[in-house]
């Protein structure tokens, strides 16, 4: 097995803070403290140093973990041949444990639970509602095997040798508008035809509100934002009462009762979110991460939706 401490040293590396390491490793930040000092004892050199607030990587440390990415990646594919061999065999659950992003969460992920568990009986699966990013740091400390994020920034980038990203769906975004807005009698609009209205986005900063600006600004203007919103439910209550229009994912489902009308734009491209699929590299041999990559792309099939 890999040394924990290099463990412990990654997930210190993506996060910055040795409390914020403990947090996702389930340690506590004394125990984190006591595996670096513990490691750069052992190596004879410092493998962080502090930054501000938090800590970062020393040029050893840095090379330690470059050098070692191969280890992490071959560990990976061994438990994979390991669990393969074992199979029929071992009395052990299985566990498999899945993240991503809320509407990820609420329409790919419960199929996908319950594809493998049926594949694999006896098997048990968790889902994690958690934010792109958060995804990433749970595959990075151990947390999670199967991320479902929306490609965007900060994301590590599709080269990052840590991880292993595949194009899963492109989430074609309608416009949401109220029963009565002249634009719901179309049977298709440009994101242009909208660029008088007011508008309802998510908060500044995060993916989607960067994903409707930059659509937005791709079509020739620029959003008048009239109110925030981040949960989809809260947005279709403004809608509904009048107060703007929002972009609306096709995989995103709507509560009953609402006066809105979702209308498909048009453009080339159809402005859309890609969706990917991460795990951590060489994990893809592992059999329940491998059933669960194979379902995710069953149901982008079913759905009818193309991979990015």
């Amino acid at each position: 097995m890999i040394d924990h401490r290099l463990h412990v040293l990654r997930v210190v590396s993506e996060v910055g803070t040795v409390t914020e390491a403990a947090r996702l490793l389930g340690y506590t930040p004394s125990a984190v403290s006591h595996q670096l000092k513990s490691l750069s004892k052992d190596l004879g050199i410092a493998v962080v140093e502090p930054s501000g607030r938090g800590l970062r990587l020393t040029s050893a440390g840095t090379l330690l973990l470059e050098r070692t990415q191969e280890l992490f990646t071959r560990w990976e594919e061994i438990r994979g041949d390991i669990a393969e061999a074992a199979a029929g065999t071992s009395p052990n659950t299985r566990f498999l444990r899945l993240c991503g992003f809320s509407t990820a969460a609420a329409t790919l992920l419960p199929p996908t639970a319950d594809g493998v568990m049926q594949e694999f009986p006896g098997s048990a699966v968790t889902i994690i509602e958690a934010d792109p990013e958060r995804c990433f740091e749970l595959l990075l400390a151990d947390q999670a095997d199967v991320a479902v994020v929306v490609a965007t920034d900060p994301l590590p980038p599709r080269s990052d040798s840590r991880f292993e990203q595949s194009a899963l769906i492109s989430d074609r975004l309608d416009l949401l508008v109220p029963d009565d807005h002249p634009l719901a009698r179309r049977a298709s609009v440009s994101l242009s035809d909208a660029a008088e209205e007011s508008w309802i986005l998510d908060h500044p900063g995060t993916p989607y509100n960067r994903l409707v600006r930059t659509a937005c600004a791709a079509a020739g203007f620029y959003p008048e934002i009239a109110h925030q919103s981040h949960e989809w439910e809260t947005g279709a209550a403004l809608v509904s009462a009048g107060l703007g229009v929002a972009l609306i994912p096709r995989l995103a489902r709507l509560p009953q009762g609402y006066a809105v009308h979702r209308v498909p734009l048009r453009g080339d491209p159809v402005p859309s979110r890609k969706i990917l699929t991460g795990i951590r590299s060489g994990s893809s041999r592992q059999p329940l991460i491998a059933a669960a990559l194979a379902k995710l792309h069953e149901i982008a099939a079913t759905l009818g939706l193309r991979g990015a």
